[in-house]
């Protein structure tokens, strides 16, 4: 056995780039394990390869103690001195064992060893060359599928797995078939193949981009994101930073050539090329395309979450089949789409005033009835002064001062019989200096159309319209300096 196991180390050493002082220390663990079991002891073991000889030596090792109490692995220092004249108490002997009871378990865990140690020097070795290549294309051919799987040999002969979830929908596997995949995990430890690849995966997409448009290799055109439904649909968000450079041109091609070759790479995927912004309201209103949106509100930053207006006609197209077109939008912006109507948004808005417009109201009653009740308190206080002599009660309640006219009231009134005398409507917000036209169509949209009812709705409600939240303070004190003119103009006349 000496010979042929110093032949085996040498070779695997040459082949698999394997110490062979790895694969001695390994051996020698491995005969010291068989050891116990062979000579049926807990005794401690020893065990030595000879390299130049190729033989295995095996040994007991006792301790020198100056009384015995386990002796397979102790010795006394009376017994020790026979062996060794100098020995004293702590030191350790070795006792050689016969090595031809090991035999054939001896060869077979030396064996097993070696393998052992060459299967994990592989996975090493591939680990360590293909860790730094993750995201990159790979080259693989179809080679047989297991259990829904596909094993896929690389250009290298290295093996690699495509698991169920990273196939797209729109391929068709089969026995040496050539195919371009992405190289999305490298696992050390698994017990598959150690290459995870994928044909679903937007890297591959944006890596498909990079070998069909020049533009992208040398950074004019930049790839943000992509988001995919491997097989149906895909999204990919480009920008440049050229501009006079249009980043989808660049990306579609010259009658649609390059992205025409990739669609045919991934059998035939619908594509849509959206341009990316730093704006947020902008970037979710490209990646729904082909739908038209309105406007963008951002509902809750810190959760990322926006609201999409759109006109009922436009509802489905920016929901998509199946609600895909604002999945993927949502994968690709990183926030969460919520798609409504432009009536959907009013009547939320307008139940939204009605419910605090009602607080409101319940609340003046509250105070309506408390103050009624201070009146009657007041009023039982007034009547009892004969009883409470010492009790001082005094009314504060400012008089009532009429309006000065022209020589006559100049209120309004119900008369009997008569109908109810009304002002008109109000002032248009047009003639409100200042206020854009922007702001003039949000405010119509809620039914604010007189800057009467800027002045005499309540601030708070007017703050829960979304699109006016940043500048309704502003918008309110236009109609504060315009009702001011207005009075002064009124006294100077």
């Amino acid at each position: 056995m000496g010979v042929e196991l110093l032949n085996a180390i040498e070779q695997v050493h040459r082949e698999k780039d394997i110490k062979p002082e790895v694969l001695i220390q390994a051996i020698e663990d491995a005969i010291i394990a068989a050891s116990k079991k062979i000579f049926k002891s807990d005794e401690d073991f020893g065990a030595k390869f000879n390299r130049q000889t190729g033989e295995l030596e095996v040994w007991a090792i006792k301790e020198v103690v100056e009384e015995v109490i386990n002796p397979r692995k102790q010795i006394s220092l009376e017994e020790a001195s026979l062996y060794y004249p100098d020995v004293e108490v702590g030191y350790e002997i070795e006792f050689q064992r016969d090595t031809k009871k090991l035999g054939r378990i001896a060869a077979h865990a030396a064996k097993q060893v070696i393998m052992q140690k060459v299967r994990d020097a592989e996975k090493h070795n591939i680990y360590m060359k293909y860790s730094d290549r993750i995201g990159k294309i790979a080259m693989a051919t179809v080679r047989r599928r297991e259990r829904g799987d596909v094993i896929l040999e690389l250009d290298d002969g290295t093996e690699a797995i495509m698991k169920r979830d990273e196939q797209s929908r729109s391929d068709f596997y089969k026995a040496n078939d050539r195919i371009r995949t992405v190289i999305v995990r490298v696992d050390e430890s698994s017990r598959d193949p150690q290459i995870k690849v994928s044909r679903s995966s937007g890297i591959l997409l944006m890596r498909l981009f990079e070998m069909e448009v020049p533009e992208i290799y040398d950074q004019t055109v930049m790839l943000k994101n992509a988001a995919r439904e491997a097989g149906d649909r895909s999204k990919i968000a480009v920008f440049s930073n050229d501009p006079d450079v249009d980043p989808i041109g660049a990306c579609v091609g010259i009658g649609g050539q390059r992205v025409k070759s990739i669609i045919r790479e991934l059998k035939g995927e619908k594509l849509d090329i959206v341009k990316y912004s730093d704006d947020i309201a902008t970037y979710t209103a490209n990646a729904l395309s082909p739908a038209k949106i309105n406007r963008v509100i951002i509902t809750d930053p810190m959760s990322k979450e926006l609201e999409v207006i759109v006109d009922q006609d436009q509802f489905s197209v920016a929901i998509g089949k199946k609600g895909q077109n604002v999945r993927l939008a949502s994968k690709l912006t990183g926030w969460s789409l919520i798609v409504k109507t432009e009536e959907q948004k009013l009547e939320e808005v307008s139940e939204q005033m009605s419910r605090m417009a009602l607080d409101t109201e319940e609340g003046l009653e509250q105070n309506v009835e408390e103050q009624m009740a201070m009146e009657g308190v007041h009023s039982a206080l007034v009547a009892n002064q004969d009883i409470l002599p010492d009790v001082t009660v005094t009314n504060n309640e400012p008089e009532a001062v009429p309006v000065a006219g022209d020589g006559e009231e100049d209120l309004d009134y119900e008369g009997e019989g008569g109908d109810e005398v009304t002002e008109e409507d109000g002032v248009p917000l047009e003639f409100l200096e200042g206020l854009s036209d922007d702001h003039k169509n949000i405010l119509e949209a809620y039914d604010i159309r007189f800057i009467e009812d800027i002045l005499y709705t309540d601030r708070e409600v007017l703050k829960q319209i979304p699109e006016l939240k940043d500048d309704i303070d502003s918008i309110i004190e236009l109609a504060d300096t315009y009702a001011a003119q207005f009075s002064e103009e009124e006294g100077e006349a």
